[in-house]
């Protein structure tokens, strides 16, 4: 069960208690400055920005605002940190790994010393802005690899800048609109709760959300039907509590764009079936939505909703669902539910996505390596496809003396 800060993370129906100790609910932040070489800096420039709980509108804390001075200031660090002859250079791969879980439980635990060990300069977090801090990242000459997640537009200026500097190497994993398709022979509670899962999970802000929902014409109105009533069952609240599956959103520009994009649904003449509104007395929570009717040229089957909206479509033969499921300029990840193994591989070799679930939804495992077909990105994370991207191969060639031993 996946937790963050000691809550159930937004969306899993695992209904267990959380494993770790649930946070105050003042929501206290105590470590607010940028993390360069093991130490707390203030920003070069003086600039904060504050951070908003999305529950409730009230301001949390004001966050160091990080600029290219202080990007500079992190990559000297880093660059003296990887130096030949360091500790960090020679700490072994195993040496490398430990640390790097250590970091990752204590981020899980939000504890106050992330060190954890490392040699200064090894980690540092430089909070900001994608026009600020992003642009100084992408363009740095002496940083030789970026990794970027995020929208497909601003993917596109992190490949120019970082190609215009020092051709650095950038993974990127940008947007989707992914397809989820249900054939007629599959097994219709398992389709159901996993396209509910797939889409409503952490709010629908979520790249691999299940945001167009294929279904084969013979068993569409029943999917419909379950579907709302996972969705009207959906217990939206507080995000601290256990019984939460779904919180609000992440700001007041997101939750705007959702509800553009609902009430752009209900113009183009979608059925909309519940949901399709905020909240009336919350903060950013908009009720879980789920169209019918939908068709391929609907802004929501068309545009990266990122929010708690299901559209449904209808589909007749294996032929036709393949073509529209590609249609897009995206191709991050696809799912197919049926029984029959033959149409899952074929579907799944004719899909055009970097990760293909059958009979699942967000099967994701650092074994397995991640990525996008199209404008979904390039270059892959998780597994050795991704160790391969922050290595260098080189090649040495030596001509031996015929009379060496």
């Amino acid at each position: 069960m996946a937790t963050t800060n000691g809550t159930v993370e937004n969306g899993q129906p695992d209904r267990k208690p959380p494993a770790l100790p649930r946070p105050v609910r003042s929501l206290e932040v105590k470590f607010t400055k940028i993390f360069i070489n093991n130490e707390w800096h203030e920003s070069k420039s003086g600039k904060k920005f504050a951070t908003y709980n999305p529950s409730t509108l009230e301001k949390i804390c004001e966050v160091e605002e990080g600029d290219k001075p202080d990007v500079d200031k992190a990559v000297e660090a880093a660059q003296a940190a990887f130096q030949r002859g360091s500790p960090w250079r020679r700490l072994d791969a195993l040496g490398r790994g430990r640390l790097l879980n250590q970091l990752a439980d204590l981020v899980e635990r939000d504890r106050t010393v992330l060190a954890v060990g490392f040699p200064p300069g090894v980690v540092n977090i430089v909070p900001g802005f994608g026009p600020t801090v992003g642009a100084a990242m992408s363009s740095h000459p002496q940083i030789s690899k970026l990794a970027f997640t995020g929208s497909t537009e601003v993917g596109k200026l992190v490949k120019e800048a970082a190609s215009r500097s020092n051709l650095k190497r950038v993974t990127l994993e940008l947007g989707g609109k992914n397809p989820c398709i249900v054939c007629a022979d599959a097994d219709l509670d398992l389709a159901v709760e996993c396209a509910h899962q797939g889409v409503f999970f952490n709010q629908g802000q979520c790249c691999t959300a299940a945001s167009r929902v294929f279904v084969e014409e013979q068993v569409y109105a029943e999917f419909v039907r379950r579907s709302v009533e996972y969705a009207k069952k959906r217990p939206v609240g507080d995000p601290f509590d256990v019984r939460t599956e779904q919180g609000p959103q992440i700001d007041q520009k997101q939750f705007d764009k959702i509800l553009d994009l609902i009430e752009s649904g209900k113009k183009e003449g979608a059925k909309l079936e519940c949901g399709g509104s905020a909240m009336e007395d919350r903060g950013l929570f908009i009720k879980p939505t789920v169209f019918s009717e939908v068709t391929d040229t609907m802004r929501i089957a068309k545009e990266e909703i990122f929010g708690p909206v299901q559209p449904i479509l209808k589909f007749k033969n294996i032929e036709e669902v393949i073509k529209r499921a590609n249609s897009l300029e995206y191709g991050l990840t696809a799912a197919v539910f049926t029984k029959n193994l033959d149409k899952a591989l074929k579907l799944a070799s004719a899909l055009e996505s970097g990760t293909v679930w059958i009979n699942c939804y967000n099967a994701i495992y650092a074994q397995a390596p991640f990525g996008g077909f199209k404008m979904s990105g390039n270059g892959r994370e998780l597994g050795e496809y991704a160790l391969a991207e922050y290595t260098e191969v080189k090649t040495v060639t030596i001509k031996l003396d015929d009379k060496s031993p």
